[in-house]
């Protein structure tokens, strides 16, 4: 049986009261680092969210995306165009296009001193490393460099990364680290990628 009104409302109040609390605690604020990671789709989506909302208040940001080479998609049409974006395609292609190690491996680090150079640089308010956990699941980059660059940024810098299966030492550091699970995918019924949906 349906609660009845008033005890909706009483269950309602103290849910109300342990929320405040919550909200009233947390009273801190640093820069953050976000994995996103797991094998469902929407990692790049979300990270570009974020893009969207700091784009929202005036801030600057810059995005790196590793691994993929083209320059067509609907965030980079949009976003890359917003004033204080810099947006960087570092890559060469998926690996399984490249099918080149060594030069795989030249661009990453290549991308990487980019990175570098926006992890250093206190006037981005977020920094998105679009596939960056490829690179070090790969071995492409120093894992421990990265970690160090990533501990030595700005402390009010934000930071998003995506890819699937993030490794240690990003999990351990991270704030927040959220797993997309893969449940049901449209391309595995045959549906290409959509235009504003997928690319």
């Amino acid at each position: 049986m349906p609660d009845s009104n008033e005890q909706h409302s009483r269950r309602m109040a103290r849910k109300k009261a342990v929320v405040d609390a919550a909200i009233a605690k947390a009273d801190g604020d640093k820069g953050l680092l976000l994995i996103l990671t797991g094998n469902g789709k929407g990692k790049s989506s979300s990270a570009f969210g974020m893009v969207a909302r700091s784009l929202g208040y005036g801030y600057k940001i810059g995005i790196a995306q590793f691994l993929k080479s083209r320059r067509d998609t609907g965030e980079e049409l949009f976003l890359g165009n917003q004033p204080g974006v810099a947006w960087h395609v570092l890559g060469d292609g998926f690996t399984w296009d490249t099918q080149n190690k060594q030069a795989d491996i030249a661009s990453a680090v290549r991308g990487w001193a980019v990175a570098q150079t926006m992890l250093t640089d206190a006037s981005l308010h977020l920094v998105v490393l679009d596939e960056l956990t490829y690179l070090l699941n790969y071995g492409y980059l120093d894992e421990a460099q990265v970690c160090r660059d990533l501990a030595a940024r700005p402390a009010t810098q934000h930071v998003v990364i995506t890819g699937r299966a993030a490794p240690q030492c990003l999990l351990e550091m991270a704030d927040t680290v959220s797993e997309i699970a893969d449940i049901k995918h449209a391309f595995r019924d045959g549906i290409r990628a959509q235009p504003g949906i997928d690319l």
